[in-house]
């Protein structure tokens, strides 16, 4: 069997290390084409070592990666995250960037005709007309990563596309499900980022403590899936068990049940539509589980988690705004500029003041998120 050639853009992040755990788990299945990151390009030096990909890129930081390449350090060459992905030795591209920075790649890769995994939320929230719309056009697999709608993706397998009446994402309800609301203004970065289910990147861990993640699964559902907003909820499940839930219209529902571990759901998108067996992902049993719990949200305890569903209902250039005013105002956060609550203050304040533009255009699209990270910035100084 040919490996699978592999494009990995956030390779240094969590998704993009334990996607390379999986390629390690299982030699001689895949190819390491092209390693792209951020600003950790000390790790992703030592990821090229180890894979000898084609390609490798870097965001900061990128003039020291390109003189290792000019001394012979290393034997990848330069090259930008469209233009890596677009090689013809590549057949799946793995988006585990955050932000904005997925979405040119992303529409590269499937204009190319390449299966894409998707492990960023923002892409699908900014611009999922564009992003479906392409990958129809170009015959082009969308496969989610994430652990909910890689669970939704896995029940609606074999099923007719109309025979959905809802989905329902299933939310852990982060570190704080259990502090009571008058606390939250007090709470401290380091206490949101330890998530009690998941070991994740930052960003992700901050929005699973807001909600906010679970807001933007929804948006992303309607376009992964074709569901409308109104058909897609959300329900508290703290011990991240089940990962998310279809129910049919004969009124039978299927579950998706495993331990919380994303090189689960990240060796299914890389390996579908084949199951393999895996040796890096503890069997769930739920003998030892005991007892599953499930509830509704308290959309006071988590308004940005009303935040987001309100601008996924907007829908037009307003999930960008989100999406990028909650990018600045997590970045605030976790560096002690903002309190915890002022989050979705911040994200509140620039949707009830951005213009929405109707079906936006890429371009207006991107106008929509600098927008947002603009009014942010701006929204966060006059308040330090």
């Amino acid at each position: 069997m040919k490996p699978i050639g592999l494009a990995i853009l956030g390779s240094t992040g969590s998704i993009g290390r334990q996607t390379l755990d999986v390629v390690r788990a299982h030699p001689g299945r895949f190819n390491v084409i092209a390693l792209a990151a951020g600003t950790s390009v000390t790790l992703l030096e030592e990821q090229a070592r180890e894979f000898r990909p084609r390609y490798v890129c870097a965001g900061r930081e990128a003039e020291y990666l390109r003189e290792r390449i000019k001394a012979g350090t290393l034997t990848a060459r330069w090259a930008e995250m469209e233009e890596m992905v677009q090689d013809t030795a590549v057949d799946l591209v793995v988006v585990a960037t955050v932000g904005a920075t997925g979405l040119g790649p992303t529409l590269a890769a499937l204009r190319s005709g390449k299966a894409t995994a998707l492990a960023n939320k923002e892409v699908l929230v900014m611009a999922g007309h564009i992003v479906t719309q392409e990958a129809k056009r170009h015959r082009a697999e969308l496969r989610p990563i994430d652990s909910e709608h890689s669970a939704i993706w896995q029940c609606l397998w074999g099923e007719a596309t109309d025979s959905v009446e809802r989905i329902v994402l299933t939310a852990s309800g982060g570190p704080f499900r259990d502090t009571p609301l008058h606390e939250l203004e007090r709470v401290t970065a380091d206490e949101a980022l330890r998530h009690p289910n998941w070991q994740m990147g930052q960003k992700i861990t901050v929005d699973s403590a807001t909600l906010l993640n679970k807001g933007l699964e929804c948006i992303e559902a309607r376009w992964l899936f074709d569901v409308p907003l109104e058909r897609i909820d959300v329900i508290l499940h703290r011990e991240s068990i089940v990962h998310s839930l279809v129910e049919f219209r004969d009124g039978s529902i299927k579950a998706q049940l495993g331990v919380p571990d994303m090189r689960l759901p990240i060796q299914c998108a890389l390996t579908y539509p084949e199951r393999i067996a895996s040796a890096t992902v503890p069997k769930l049993d739920l003998r030892l589980i005991g007892t599953l719990n499930f509830g509704t949200p308290d959309m006071r305890q988590f308004p940005c988690l009303a935040l987001a569903l309100e601008a996924g209902r907007r829908g037009d250039s307003c999930p960008a705004v989100l999406a990028a005013a909650d990018e600045i105002a997590v970045q605030h956060f976790l560096a002690g500029h903002i309190r915890f609550l002022d989050i979705s203050r911040a994200v509140s304040d620039a949707l009830n003041t951005h213009v929405a533009v109707p079906n936006p255009s890429l371009d207006e699209v991107l106008e929509a998120d600098q927008w947002a990270r603009g009014f942010a910035e701006d929204w966060v100084k006059a308040r330090v």
